[in-house]
């Protein structure tokens, strides 16, 4: 039923519409109106590739200004930890260092790990950073020396964990070389 009356409206108006007189189009309408409709295609597409670029120049921009603080600062390098007791040494000439272990009483079989850092090495250990062995402490103070020798600039810290049975304790040296 709405189809036969929009046909009947649609009918109405192309009968009132011939009453009004219109115009004919020049000769070069159509040709002006397509230049001038691919003219606005392009200058919004200039636009728009205007735009992208610039955008692009502020993100690289923003890229590049956090790349350059983290970079270009100067790190903050851990302050050396005053706790801990220190030596210093001279590079690639052996220094004997004494560690002292107090026990409380004697242990039989306790096992003692020296892991020593880069650049540093135990007389008689070339190579290795990791040195352990099985050892008997007796009550009271147990001296360890170690002759250790600097081969490189960069010193660290020289660990020895002391283990016996369930228990374990670890010692800290820090090594500077110069």
């Amino acid at each position: 039923m709405k189809t036969s009356e929009t046909d009947r409206q649609d009918r109405d108006v192309l009968e009132l519409l011939k009453d009004y007189p219109m115009a004919t189009a020049d000769a070069g309408f159509y040709e002006q109106a397509l230049a001038r409709a691919t003219h606005e295609g392009s200058r919004r597409q200039r636009n728009r590739w205007i735009m992208t670029g610039f955008g692009s120049a502020v993100a690289a921009g923003l890229v590049l200004w956090l790349v350059s603080g983290i970079f270009l600062t100067t790190p903050d390098l851990p302050q050396p930890d005053n706790s801990i007791p220190g030596i210093a040494m001279t590079l690639e000439e052996p220094r004997t260092v004494n560690l002292v272990f107090a026990s409380a009483s004697a242990l039989e079989a306790a096992t003692l790990t020296v892991t020593l850092p880069d650049g540093i090495e135990l007389a008689g250990f070339p190579g290795q950073r990791e040195i352990t062995w099985q050892t008997s402490l007796a009550e009271g103070k147990n001296l360890l020396p170690l002759e250790l020798i600097a081969l490189t600039p960069v010193g660290g810290e020289v660990f020895a964990r002391l283990e016996h049975d369930d228990r374990d304790r670890t010692f800290r040296l820090r090594i500077e070389v110069s």
